[in-house]
């Protein structure tokens, strides 16, 4: 806390602290320490609150701040924490677009060498230009041969991905010219390889990315569909983090309040109703983390596909629908019932949602041993789906076995409400095609349904946008609306920062309510990456390939 310019700085200060001028300050000079009748109000916007020996910052997301304390004092400061990258003294390289010929293949190098790498390969004295591409003649640094004639882009730190200099080789994608250009990189004193996600781990030790936004870049190359790509932009562009960043300031400023109170309460020098405004926003940063804790599982099914079963009894036509939505033959079909026995799974995209779509027996009693586990397993699936496609032929709806599926699936999972359960179902009712132009026979008690005709496919179209309509309500609309938990650590933090609010009860004890929202705002700042512990890291930074 600067408090006057001319002070000289003090000497001895802790390594990587530095505050240009910091002061001594005496208790007896502060206004604080006047008698009670001539002290000024306080106020919260006060960057510090001092008592004999003690110093309380109310600002704890400042920077650290050096204070010159009378003698016998001990020095508090702040660290903030960070997460440096295995190896971050090296250079290091990669190939970084995919293995195999193509066109143009990118080689990239990282770290404090990459200037004198380039130097050396293209045989020049100056570096060019930065963030301009440049056309230069690789050659190998120990031969003297040519390799190839790229493109080459330089960017100094911390201007670049990773916050360190950086260079581009935009080299023929050929096998033996990329693998002439990395063993040219391996042979440059102080460069080499660079491991699994080490490029991106720079990023996030250099500040150049929080942890959702590392997660983010990892979903984005994973993505499959457009729904994933969406979502995974969204959270690289920090919305997630953002988001969080501001509940963690509501809470800073609520701890502020409270530890003002508490040393302060009593002297009648704080603003009124200082406790009741951090009691209203903490109450409300409860119900945001309620809200976003019950749209949880629809992040993680965006992310990792949602469970569609297909399921009915047998011939009903549930691998020809299969078939037709995947695309390819999954299942055998045959005009015999029974013919699927076990559960047959394939992932496809639907409608721009990724799908574990899954195959079942048909649902009937007394039959074999073998078909009787299919039947079992069949049900035990239904039991984990988040959406049931139901199959009936619509030409044999008052059969016994119709009329079974109706009263035991059908009926069950429509008298649960959307709040209750996430399950979700759409009754289809095949082979239209052998219906008369009337439709299906009246039914006074069947649900609404589509008619469908895998045969010719009439009726798809209308199919594919109940689908998307279907996955949109348990997947998310990752075009609208907050940023989704798509993983599991998210929601882990996020539960771990309200069951901590659900303490902070001020009316009982302030210490404690302190404590609670202490904890709770930890629970946040280690979401986006403060204060993660290495193994956290090396598991998010594994699923990158070598070059990211």
């Amino acid at each position: 806390i600067v408090h006057s310019p001319s002070a000289e700085p003090t000497s001895g200060s802790p390594s990587g602290l530095t505050v240009p001028n910091p002061v001594t300050l005496r208790p007896s000079e502060h206004p604080i320490y006047a008698s009670p009748s001539r002290r000024p109000p306080l106020h919260l916007g006060h960057l510090a609150i001092i008592k004999p020996l003690v110093y309380l910052t109310l600002r704890l997301s400042l920077p650290d701040a050096l204070i010159r304390l009378p003698s016998g004092s001990r020095l508090c400061t702040r660290r903030s924490s960070g997460a440096a990258a295995p190896g971050s003294g090296a250079t290091i390289f990669a190939l970084s677009s995919g293995q195999g010929r193509c066109g143009i293949a990118v080689i990239r190098t990282s770290g404090p060498s990459s200037g004198h790498a380039l130097r050396i390969l293209t045989a020049a004295g100056d570096l060019p230009p930065a963030r301009h591409a440049s056309l230069r003649l690789l050659s190998d640094p120990r031969s003297g041969e040519p390799l190839d004639r790229a493109l080459v882009l330089w960017f100094p730190g911390p201007r670049s991905f990773t916050g360190e200099d950086c260079v581009e080789f935009h080299v023929h994608g050929g096998p033996a010219v990329v693998s002439g250009v990395l063993q040219a990189l391996g042979s440059v004193p102080g460069l080499r390889p660079a491991e699994a996600g080490e490029f991106t781990r720079r990023a996030f030790a250099n500040g150049k990315l929080n942890l959702t936004e590392v997660e983010g870049l990892a979903d984005l190359i994973h993505a499959e569909t457009e729904a994933q790509r969406r979502q995974a932009l969204r959270q690289l562009d920090g919305e997630l983090g953002h988001l969080c960043r501001g509940w963690a300031e509501t809470l800073t400023k609520a701890l502020a309040h409270v530890e003002a109170y508490i040393d302060f309460g009593e002297d009648d020098n704080l603003e009124e109703g200082v406790l009741e405004q951090a009691d209203i926003e903490v109450r409300a940063l409860e119900v945001a983390l309620g809200a976003h804790l019950r749209d949880a599982r629809r992040g993680q099914r965006l992310r990792s596909g949602a469970h569609v079963v297909v399921t009915g009894p047998p011939n009903a036509g549930k691998s020809s629908l299969v078939n037709l939505l995947s695309r390819k033959p999954v299942s055998i079909v045959s005009p015999e019932p029974g013919t699927t026995r076990d559960v047959l799974e394939t992932p496809v995209d639907l409608a721009g949602f990724p799908v574990l779509l899954s195959d079942t027996a048909g649902l009937r009693e007394g039959v074999g041993p073998v078909e009787q586990e299919g039947v079992r397993r069949a049900r035990e699936r239904l039991e984990q789906a988040d959406l049931i496609l139901a199959m009936l032929d619509a030409s044999d709806l008052a059969s016994p076995s119709s009329c079974n599926f109706l009263a035991t699936v059908v009926a069950s999972v429509g008298a649960r409400s959307p709040s209750d359960s996430s399950q979700r179902l759409l009754l289809v009712l095949n082979k239209s095609d052998l219906l008369s132009p009337e439709g299906p026979g009246p039914r006074p008690d069947l649900p609404p349904h589509l008619l469908l005709s895998c045969l010719t496919g009439e009726g798809l179209d209308g199919l594919l946008e109940a689908l998307r309509k279907e996955l949109a309500a348990v997947c998310g609309d990752p075009s609208t609306g907050s940023p989704l938990l798509t993983r599991a650590r998210h929601q882990h933090h996020l539960q771990g920062c309200l069951d901590a609010l659900s303490h902070y009860k001020p009316s009982k004890d302030l210490a404690l309510a302190a404590e609670a929202l202490r904890v709770a705002r930890g629970h946040l700042t280690r979401l986006t990456g403060g204060g993660g512990t290495e193994e956290i890291l090396d598991i998010i930074f594994r699923d990158f390939c070598v070059g990211k």
